[in-house]
Order: structure tokens, then sequence, then C-alpha cells
């Protein structure tokens, strides 16, 4: 089999580095893979949906915490083929600043939200702490 005969089935999500002032905000994973593990908020792109529009409904249905798809900057595309024990999964992620007053309460598939130091977010899923890496430089 040559190497254009070989298929591979992708999944396109969106993550969402989301900064309150030397803070960004993190969910606990409450489905596995890295089941109770700190990751950032995301999830799958919809059919017919942008990456952007899917990491600010990602969000909102995650964390409540609501932001326009006009707020999101592009941190990066994250593509490593084995960022994700589930599969091939291409993930386009971006960065956001919320006002200091902004409350999260978990939802969705997130079973707690906290707001951890951007500098030093901990152990988190997947590829996350490069991206939160990433989302530090400037823009």
């Amino acid at each position: 089999m040559t190497d254009h005969e070989k298929t591979e089935a992708v999944q396109l999500t969106a993550d969402v580095v989301c900064i309150r002032g030397g803070d960004i905000l993190t969910i606990e994973r409450g489905w596995p893979p890295h089941l109770g593990k700190t990751a950032l908020p995301g999830g799958y792109v919809d059919p017919g949906e942008t990456s952007r529009a899917a990491a600010a409904r990602e969000l909102l249905e995650e964390t409540g915490v609501r932001v326009t798809e006009d707020d999101l900057v592009l941190v990066g595309v994250y593509d490593a083929p084995d960022r994700d024990p589930r599969g091939r999964f291409v993930s386009v992620a971006y960065r956001v600043t919320v006002p200091e007053s902004t409350r999260a309460l978990a939802g969705d598939d997130a079973a707690a939200v906290r707001w951890v130091p951007l500098a030093e977010p901990g152990d988190m899923a997947f590829d996350h702490e490069q991206i939160v890496s990433d989302a530090r430089r400037p823009a």
C-alpha cells in the first residue's frame, strides 16, 4: 500500500485558553480519557461549524463563560498524531481575555472548573500545557 492510499479518520476540536488577570480557566475532565485530570475547555467542532464558533460554544457549555467569536485570538493548530489516546485529533486553540469579575460554573462534561496561575497551570491532559505555554507568547 502506498502512502497516498492510507487513510486515517481525523477529528477536529477546539480548545480555549481563557485568561482572567494572571489566571487561566481550567476544567476537571468528567469523562475518559484523562478522567479527573485538568484540561482546557474545549471539544468537538460540530458539522457546519467553524473552529472559532466551536471554541466559543464549548467555553460557554463547559464553564458558563460567554465570549464572542471575535474575542478569540488564534494560538495555534495542534496535530501531533499521538496527542489524544482516542485517535487522531487536530485541535485549533484560541486565547481570550475576560474581565476580572468573570465567574465560571462547571457544566456539560466538566466535573469542576478552576482558575489556576497562567504561569504554572500544573499537570494537564493531552498537550494542553504546550497550548498554555504558546498562549503566553505575545500575539
